[in-house]
């Protein structure tokens, strides 16, 4: 401890007096490593000391986003420098074409929204409904993925809940659930759910609590067999699971977490035969020719836009687009494959040194078991096993203090790996849960 707190010590004395963010000399010194990331560490703006282990949550903005913004920043505070064809509606149209390269899908295909939840409401509020009608969703969504679906009861559409394992369990029994282990088939419970009444399959691809990651492409196959539309919550697979969303009726995803983006700014991408049921949104930029002036915009007789800015409820924030077009830029260049091959190959690295360790074996097992079966996101989730709440708001504070920042959630502490971190980050990880075991409570 003394010999790590010294080197703490050391880094921030070469940081005082030093221009933040640091200018990445001290990345490269300390961490050459990096280098054979697939997203360089000088990219991020973290102090070296500080190890992120959670873009589950929140992820930090790289310097181009940073840059990108700043070089908007004179045109918005000058409205006079700022060009219609080329920022208000060059920079959105730029963002929806990076979108369906990184993702796999059309540009035309592309919903400009606010978060994640903004997009599953325009699905859940778009869709003609009829009073009977349903969704069913596994059990313990993130709530992003729930309360758009409950909140058309007043209509009489039911909201029903999927167990995905035996034992699984949520709500105020959170805590008392079963991990899912590699023997669980999470598809076939969804599938067998599907009943008559049932209209849309509302799912997460990556589960934020533990990590579970689901099979999209089994499910919109079985989905498409019954007639039921799928719909997908990504933002905890965006950008460090290599996905092309095509081939699914509907995909949202906010821009915060692993695509690296400010808050307030995603996507929502929808299939051109699922959009055409949906109601469009009624601002006048989900109109045909709504930026041709040359027309006048008091000429109502217009039809509906055919592509994704149907759904758009006007000119989106023009800061964010630029923020979140820079960040993918990153992804991009890196590549997501990359970034997913890279995430897979530090979380074995974690799951072999708990293996090592007697008391940690049966967990690393499940973990492996997930891993082998491509059931894991880029989230470790490692299961309290019965010791509570306690022991891992310790561990968490700890860390804190330490500089390393994790999170838990319902019964896991939550370990997210990213394109930028290396084998020493899982090294210091392994540090930090060794020194406690000994001193946590419970």
């Amino acid at each position: 401890m003394r010999a790590g707190g010294a080197r703490r010590s050391s880094r921030r004395k070469r940081r005082e007096g030093s221009k933040w963010p640091p200018d990445g000399s001290m990345c490269r010194m300390l961490r050459s490593a990096s280098m054979n990331s697939p997203i360089p560490a000088t990219e991020m703006a973290l102090a070296p000391d500080k190890l992120w282990l959670m873009h589950c949550s929140e992820g930090p903005i790289p310097r181009a986003a940073a840059a990108a913004v700043e070089a908007l920043l004179p045109r918005e505070l000058d409205p006079s420098l700022m060009r219609w064809q080329e920022d208000v509606l060059g920079i959105p149209t730029a963002l929806r074409e990076r979108i369906a390269r990184v993702f796999g899908t059309r540009a035309s295909d592309v919903t400009l929204t606010a978060t994640t939840s903004s997009a599953l409401t325009i699905v859940a509020q778009s869709y003609p409904w009829k009073r009977g009608d349903g969704v069913i969703a596994p059990l313990g969504e993130f709530p992003s993925n729930a309360w758009p679906w409950k909140a058309l009861a007043s209509r009489g559409v039911f909201f029903r809940e999927v167990p995905l394992w035996d034992g699984h369990k949520s709500g105020a029994a959170a805590w008392e659930t079963k991990p899912p282990s590699a023997r669980v088939d999470p598809e076939a419970r969804l599938l067998d759910a599907i009943g008559p009444a049932t209209r849309i399959v509302a799912v997460s691809h990556v589960r934020f609590q533990d990590g579970l990651r689901l099979d999209l492409d089994r499910l919109a196959a079985g989905c498409k067999e019954k007639g039921v539309r799928l719909v997908v919550d990504g933002i905890q697979a965006a950008g460090t699971c290599d996905t092309s969303v095509a081939g699914y009726d509907a995909y949202a995803s906010g821009g915060h977490k692993g695509l690296l983006a400010p808050q307030g700014l995603g996507f929502l991408t929808t299939s051109p035969e699922f959009r055409e049921q949906l109601a469009p949104a009624g601002s006048w930029l989900s109109v045909e020719d709504c930026g041709t002036f040359s027309r006048p915009s008091t000429d109502f007789d217009r039809g509906w836009a055919s592509d994704g800015t149907r759904f758009e409820q006007g000119v989106p924030n023009l800061l964010g687009c630029a923020a979140l077009d820079a960040s993918l830029r990153v992804i991009e260049d890196a590549g997501v494959a990359a970034i997913e091959a890279h995430v897979r190959e530090l979380q074995r690295h974690l799951i072999d040194e708990l293996a090592a360790r007697p008391e940690c074996e049966s967990e690393a097992a499940r973990l492996d078991g997930l891993v082998r079966a491509n059931r894991l996101g880029s989230v470790v989730s490692l299961y309290h096993g019965g010791s509570g709440p306690s022991p891992l708001e310790f561990l968490l504070k700890d860390g804190m203090r330490r500089g390393i920042y994790a999170s838990v959630r319902e019964g896991y502490l939550r370990i997210a790996f990213h394109g930028w971190h290396v084998r020493d980050d899982v090294t210091r990880v392994m540090q930090w849960i060794d020194m406690l075991r000994s001193t946590m409570p419970g």
